[in-house]
């Protein structure tokens, strides 16, 4: 076997030099791995939001044409990072050969079933078929083959709880783990799109750090998922808004809160123009988590500057130590969390 860059730069076409994520195209040829990477035989995509709904938006919802959509992404680039929005996904999959540089030195074995815990946008991808596209939980099952990097994280798929609902809490499995980081006992805590994926995790565990003196709010776009919301019962209060017109949810914050505003705020959601929301509802003291991968950080520090807010603000890393182990804990502990998660996403 061929010996390989610990971060996959051996897998880089253009432009030379550069990391596989930022690249415009990566090999993607499976016929042959290098000595410190994973095969693996991929069953399920699971295209991030905010990509998804660009790609769905493109197609007029047409399935025929989100999988057209999909594989020229892939057939251009090696791997599925969509151009306009620049975001990926994760995948689900099993483990078809490892590498001799990693054999025996890490806890996979060939048969393994994985998800991938690193961005499709840098993982290299043959797409032979799409099988079936699930819109309404943006996955998308497929016969073909990837290619985990030796820096590459993963998540074992547990034997208590389904694959595919497994899938879909470690998609965003960054989003909670960063909240049980940030919010401390008696933080006043804003979660935008809260009654999404990312958002009712984040909830759960919102309320779990900031206790019985605390308080959790909950901003939905749909009354659907605020009724869904309270019934979980994470939240003291729940509103629905648009996330994009910041003056009217800065009125209703400063009624809920009586002026004092968030603490912590958690950016949820897959839409453009909600990072001004984000900083005015957050008090200048506090912290704004963009998990959302359409946040423009132009439009978040600029927007911030112009309205003399000092509030701290943080990239949405969706990796952070642990973050897999917490996620699949909380579908554990929730019972009614874990419902909804199998009724809407499994």
């Amino acid at each position: 076997m061929k010996k390989g860059n610990k971060y996959g730069t051996h897998r880089v076409i253009e432009p030379k030099g550069v990391l596989p994520q930022p690249a415009n195209k990566i090999d993607n040829n499976m016929d042959e791995i290098y000595d410190n990477e994973i095969l693996i035989d991929v069953q399920t995509l699971n295209i991030d939001s905010a990509s998804f709904t660009d790609i769905e938006a493109r197609a007029n919802g047409d399935h025929k044409r989100i999988a057209e959509i999909m594989m020229e992404i892939v057939e251009k680039q090696g791997k599925h990072r969509n151009p306009w929005t620049g975001s990926g996904g994760m995948l689900l999959g099993t483990v078809e050969k490892i590498g001799d540089a990693l054999a025996g030195k890490i806890d996979l074995k060939v048969g393994d079933k994985i998800a991938t815990l690193v961005s499709l946008s840098l993982t290299p991808l043959r797409i032979d078929k799409i099988k079936e596209i699930r819109a309404d939980v943006d996955q998308v099952d497929i016969d073909g083959k990837a290619i985990l990097f030796e820096s590459g994280i993963y998540a074992k798929i547990p034997t208590d709880i389904p694959a595919k609902l497994a899938l879909s809490a470690l998609d965003v499995a960054g989003a909670p783990a960063q909240t049980a980081k940030l919010v401390k006992p008696g933080d006043t805590v804003l979660i935008i799109g809260a009654g999404g994926k990312s958002g009712m995790l984040c909830c759960y565990e919102a309320k779990r750090r900031a206790g019985v003196t605390g308080k959790v709010i909950g901003l939905c776009h749909s009354q659907k998922s605020a009724d869904r919301l309270i019934d979980l019962g994470f939240c003291d209060h729940v509103f629905t808004a648009d996330a994009t017109q910041p003056v009217p949810v800065l009125e209703k914050m400063e009624e809920l809160t009586g002026g004092q505003m968030a603490d912590v705020t958690i950016n949820n959601v897959n839409i453009n123009d909600t990072e001004m929301t984000s900083i005015l509802c957050t008090k200048d003291t506090g912290v704004v988590y963009f998990f959302s991968m359409a946040t423009s950080f132009t439009k978040a520090a600029l927007g911030a500057e112009g309205v003399g807010s000092d509030v701290t603000m943080i990239v949405g890393n969706g990796y952070t130590k642990g973050h897999a182990a917490i996620t699949l804990e909380i579908l554990r502990e929730s019972e009614k969390l874990r419902k909804v998660f199998t009724e809407l996403y499994a």
